[in-house]
């Protein structure tokens, strides 16, 4: 289930609150709920799939910043500070085709990508970023982040000694982004480790 399905199932739009999101969670699982409905096996099987639903959606937002405390007085230091190092967020390529609503989408998904990344959650990056393909599918850089999290996985695959599915994941990145060849350079690579394995 990609997000775009998620968003679906639950009756929502994608550029959808997270306060629509959780009404309209709770709405659909009222409804579908096992205890009000136990002769019907549909209805759980609906129950789980919101459940589910939910869980991904949840997932592919950024978390809402906490709100600020009052400040604490602190201790004078006699010790120098140490500078504070700010992230920037991150470039886009500016697509003009893009509604105001989709280039947000697509910043949340980009920071969302990336902590699934780091964290080696491939499935759910993958999930999320074809949810955001399809969403998004005239943007390249979107095709560009979708094909670098194929070659991703694929490179985890290698290091599983799942050899099959690692080939299958390298030659949908090289599909994804034919002309990038960084990309090309990254997959030979992989691909000289999958003939060294053997």
């Amino acid at each position: 289930m990609n997000i775009a399905d998620c968003y679906r199932l639950l009756q929502l739009k994608s550029d959808a609150r997270l306060a629509d999101i959780k009404a309209s969670y709770r709405r659909l699982a009222r409804l579908y709920h096992p205890d009000a409905n136990p002769q019907n096996p549909q209805a759980h099987e609906k129950f789980i799939q919101l459940n589910q639903a939910y869980k991904l959606i949840l997932e592919s937002i950024p978390p809402e910043e906490p709100a600020p405390q009052q400040p604490k007085k602190e201790p004078v230091q006699t010790q120098p500070t140490k500078t504070k190092v700010t992230r920037k967020s991150p470039n886009f390529q500016q697509n003009p085709n893009l509604s105001d609503i989709e280039k947000q989408l697509k910043q949340q998904s980009y920071l969302q990508l990336q902590h699934h990344l780091k964290s080696k959650k491939f499935p759910r990056a993958i999930a999320l970023i074809e949810g955001l393909a399809q969403r998004i599918p005239q943007d390249p850089e979107v095709r560009q982040w979708q094909a670098i999290t194929y070659q991703r996985w694929a490179r985890q695959l290698i290091e599983e000694k799942q050899i099959e599915k690692a080939r299958i994941y390298l030659k949908k990145a090289l599909r994804t982004d034919p002309h990038n060849r960084t990309l090309w350079s990254e997959v030979e690579r992989d691909f000289r480790r999958l003939e060294s394995i053997f």
